[in-house]
């Protein structure tokens, strides 16, 4: 079924080859969550605050940034203009990623209802465009360690963010924090985001049911976007 696709301001919408393939974002209280949310010109944006879980579980990272913000409804971003439209479904998506300049550090995660569907943000620093392989999984693991992350039962995509910097290469730069932060966005329940391993940032989204889903890029400032469709 396909999905109406937001506009892009100077943005690439990145839909390449599919093959198979986050840590995390521990929740906090309301008051330290800002959903802002999405991407597109002419489409829509979450713009109010959800609730969130308590702290889940300590990060393994040291990160100490904000978690990923989560809610509902719309706000515009500026600058876009329309783009074809494209099927979502449940096969693995990937893309290579596109040099820049900066270092591109996963400064925050959003997550936003749309009619339709849910949608996650990734931000990032810099004007270098990720890679990304996001698929499917049963079993959410940390990268490197290879440890089953404690997250709430459901069906996960696997987000892998490639051609990042890693933090401590950016001082400057602060990262997302990383634990698992509940949303009120359905089907989208939460996002786990794990850091950064070897050039490779890794998050979870956690969903009730597999739906179909679709990944691109945006543009000034750079944005990888994950929509799930709504069952």
């Amino acid at each position: 079924m396909p999905l109406p696709v937001p506009g892009r301001g100077s943005c690439q919408a990145g839909r390449m080859r599919r093959t198979a393939l986050v840590r995390g974002l521990a929740a906090v209280p309301l008051s330290a969550l800002v959903l802002l949310a999405g991407c597109g010109g002419d489409a829509q944006e979450a713009g109010s605050s959800s609730s969130a879980t308590s702290p889940s579980g300590a990060s393994s990272s040291g990160a100490t940034s904000a978690a990923p913000a989560t809610g509902s409804g719309p706000s515009a971003e500026p600058g876009a203009e329309s783009a074809p439209p494209f099927s979502a479904d449940l096969a693995t998506d990937t893309a290579e990623a596109v040099a820049g300049e900066g270092p591109s550090v996963v400064t925050g995660i959003r997550v936003a209802q749309q009619e339709g569907y849910s949608r996650v943000v990734f931000d990032l620093s810099g004007s270098a465009t990720p890679g990304w392989d996001v698929a499917y999984t049963d079993t959410p693991t940390q990268e490197g360690s290879g440890s089953t992350l404690e997250v709430p039962p459901g069906s996960y995509l696997r987000v892998t963010l490639t051609g990042v910097t890693n933090p401590y290469e950016a001082p400057g730069v602060p990262e997302a924090a990383t634990g698992y932060a509940a949303a009120q966005a359905a089907p989208v329940q939460g996002v786990y985001y794990d850091s950064v391993f070897e050039g490779q940032a890794l998050a979870y989204v956690g969903v009730s049911a597999q739906q179909p889903f679709r990944v691109f890029a945006l543009s000034n400032p750079t944005r990888v976007v994950v929509d799930v469709q709504a069952g």
